[in-house]
Parts: C-alpha cells; sequence; structure tokens
C-alpha cells in the first residue's frame, strides 16, 4: 500500500478559511504531523456567504469563486510544504473536500455541491488531487455524509492507549464535531453510528456577524449575556429536522438566517439580540444532547470551532451531567486540525482502493471507494 505522506485540506460551513493537514498515514494509522490554518481574504468569505444564502449566482461569478478558492487552497498547500521543507515529490496525495454551497441529499434529485477545480489544484501544487468524496455515496442511496465517523472508528486504537479511555471499560464513546453544523460519531456502542445533529455554530455566527459586526461570538461571551428565550427555543427545537431518524445530514441550505428570522417573525415577539444569541447556544446544545441522552452515559470528545465556545461547552456539561465532556486536545488530537486529517485519510483510502463509507451511517446501499482522482502534470 501507498504511505507515507498525505495532506488533507478542509473549509467547513462557517467559511472562515482553509484547514491543512499534514499526515502520516499507514494502514490506517494516522499520525498528524503538521499543522496550517490560513484565513480565507474578506471579499471570498463574503462571496461564499453571499452564494450560500441567496442561492442565486451567475455562471461567471461561480467560474471565478471556484478558482480563486482553489488558488487558496493551493497556496496553502504549498506555504505548508515551505514551512516543513518538503516537495510535491514526498506527498502521495491531496485529499480536498472543496468548499460546500449546497448540499441536497435526498431523492429524487440528491446531489453535494463543493467549489473546487482540482486539475488546478494537481497543476499549482505538482500532486495527485483526491476530491468529490461526497458522489458515490449519494450515488448509492447515501446521504453523502457524515464520512469522517468512518474515520473517527480508525482513531480508536489511538483513543484507547489513553489510560482514561481503557478505564471506560464499555461505556459509549462519542465524538462531537462542533463546526457551522454539528455531527457525532457514536464510537461505542457497535455498530458504528453517526448524523448531523443540526446548527452548530451556522446560526450563532450568523447572528453575531448581522447585529455585531463580527464573524462570530468569540469564546460564547454575547450568549453569555443573553437570556434563554424558553418559547423562542422550543419553537426553533419544533423543526421537524430534529425527529428525524439517522441517518440523515442537512447544511446551511436548511438552517440559515431566513430560517431563523421567520421564526422570530412569525412570534410577533421583539428579542434582544444577546438574548437570541443565548437562544441559539441552548439550540445547539439541546440538539446536541438530545442525540446522545439515549445512551447511558459514557464519554464525549469534543472538537471544531464550538469547542471554543465556553458557553455552549457549559450547557452540554449541565445538560449531559453524567457523561465526561472533554476536548480532543486531551487525548493527544488537535481538535482543530480534526477534518483536515480526515480528509488527508480519505484520500489515503481512495488512492488505496479502500471504502471510504460507511453504510450505516450514510444509508447507502454498500460501501464503496468514495473520492475521484485527479493527477498532476507528467
Amino acid at each position: 500500500m501507498l504511505a507515507k505522506r498525505y495532506i488533507g485540506i478542509m473549509s467547513g460551513t462557517s467559511a472562515d478559511g482553509i484547514d491543512v493537514a499534514l499526515c502520516q498515514i499507514e494502514q490506517d494509522n494516522t499520525h498528524l504531523t503538521a499543522t496550517l490554518a490560513q484565513a480565507f481574504l474578506a471579499d471570498i468569505r463574503d462571496k461564499i456567504l453571499t452564494l450560500c444564502q441567496s442561492q442565486h449566482t451567475s455562471l461567471l461569478a461561480l467560474g471565478k469563486l471556484t478558482q480563486r478558492l482553489t488558488l487558496a487552497y493551493a497556496d496553502a498547500v504549498n506555504n505548508l510544504l515551505k514551512q516543513e521543507n518538503l516537495t510535491a515529490n514526498d506527498i502521495i496525495a491531496i485529499g480536498c473536500h472543496g468548499q460546500t454551497v449546497y448540499h441536497q441529499p435526498n431523492p429524487p434529485h440528491a446531489f453535494s455541491m463543493q467549489l473546487l477545480n482540482p486539475a488546478l489544484l494537481a497543476a499549482k501544487t505538482g500532486i495527485k488531487v483526491v476530491h468529490d468524496f461526497r458522489s458515490m455515496d449519494i450515488a448509492l442511496g447515501g446521504q453523502g455524509a457524515p464520512l469522517v465517523p468512518l474515520f473517527h472508528q480508525s482513531l480508536k486504537k489511538q483513543l484507547q492507549k489513553s489510560r482514561d479511555i481503557q478505564n471506560q471499560g464499555d461505556k459509549p464513546l462519542v465524538l462531537l464535531n462542533i463546526g457551522g453544523i454539528a455531527n457525532i460519531s457514536i464510537i461505542e456502542p457497535q455498530p458504528l453510528l453517526g448524523f448531523d445533529t443540526g446548527p452548530g455554530n451556522v446560526l450563532m455566527d450568523g447572528w453575531a456577524e448581522k447585529h455585531y459586526g463580527v464573524s462570530f461570538d468569540k469564546n460564547g461571551e454575547i450568549a453569555a449575556q443573553g437570556k434563554v428565550q424558553s418559547n423562542l427555543l422550543k419553537t426553533l427545537l419544533n423543526d421537524d429536522y430534529f425527529t428525524l431518524p439517522p441517518p440523515k445530514s442537512t447544511g446551511r441550505e436548511h438552517f440559515n438566517l431566513a430560517w431563523l428570522e421567520q421564526i422570530i417573525a412569525n412570534t410577533g415577539e421583539q428579542f434582544a439580540p444577546q438574548d437570541v444569541m443565548a437562544t441559539l447556544c441552548a439550540l445547539s446544545a439541546h440538539s446536541i444532547s438530545q442525540s446522545i441522552r439515549h445512551l447511558p452515559h459514557g464519554r464525549l470528545l469534543v472538537f471544531g470551532g464550538g469547542s471554543h465556545n465556553q458557553t455552549l461547552l457549559a450547557q452540554l456539561n449541565s445538560q449531559l451531567a453524567n457523561w465526561s465532556i472533554e476536548l480532543t486536545e486531551q487525548v493527544a488530537i488537535d481538535g482543530d486540525f480534526m477534518e483536515a486529517m480526515a480528509f488527508a485519510w480519505l484520500a489515503y483510502r481512495c488512492v488505496n482502493q479502500l471504502p471510504g463509507n460507511s453504510p450505516q451511517v450514510t444509508g447507502a446501499a454498500q460501501a464503496a471507494i468514495c473520492g475521484s482522482i485527479t493527477l498532476p502534470p507528467i
């Protein structure tokens, strides 16, 4: 098998920038050896968010944004190589997710759209590019997401090296990614399960930008100043998504400011901005906790941007009082680069013709090699 070094690139729903992970992967053992985080230029971020919110653009604008995004990915990869004194020849492949602008996994016209020009990325880096990870799973009747639970399962041995994890015995072990959308991977008990729980940061980020002129609620400070509006929270939690059984996945096309503002308007009430922020934080906490509350108490390992939101973590600790809730850093895994690591691992799986999906997670008819490969110039 082709082992050695793989690079994973991720830019998530929050559209705040690019995470790049350099990984040493062999026989499914993944070791993070270097990282780089690169913020998007403000106008690129604005264009991504505008496209996701309005869902309208011209073909010319879409093409230009795709090219600029891809050049930003290439720049990030080349900066990482320079940082580590490596060349393109030292890397087996890049796994690049691309920027999701629409995720619609339900029939009859199921698809997931990510912006990326893989040929341009391969040309600018000189490295093989693995991309389009979700389409095969969707073609087989799956949600195309989440794909990361299978990667999380591959980390089980690494997690079990922790004495505290070993002492958990057969208790549930759940990994929680709080990105724009929150998702969980239930590693124990078997079989492996995973799904999107609902909004993570996406609504809080949008509200912070619109009402406070900042891209996110740092440390949950705005939410901490507000008061949860229980009736509004109850109405938000009445959304049909929260009662759907897995497999299920969602995105910004469902949970967005327009969705939120329509619900607020329907209440006929006026809410202070900080109270809405507190309520949105509670929405994320409630939708996460209700997704695992049926399990006997166990261990919840948290990562992603929302893991830095102290108000959200406090609410999770309150609602899951019998659970041990920790950051993945406490088991020596850098949570800020977990998803980038996952796409390096998925690239490894594709290159070595190994399945990249988990049918019991996504609902696909069968396991399949996920991803397409674009070769660099000779």
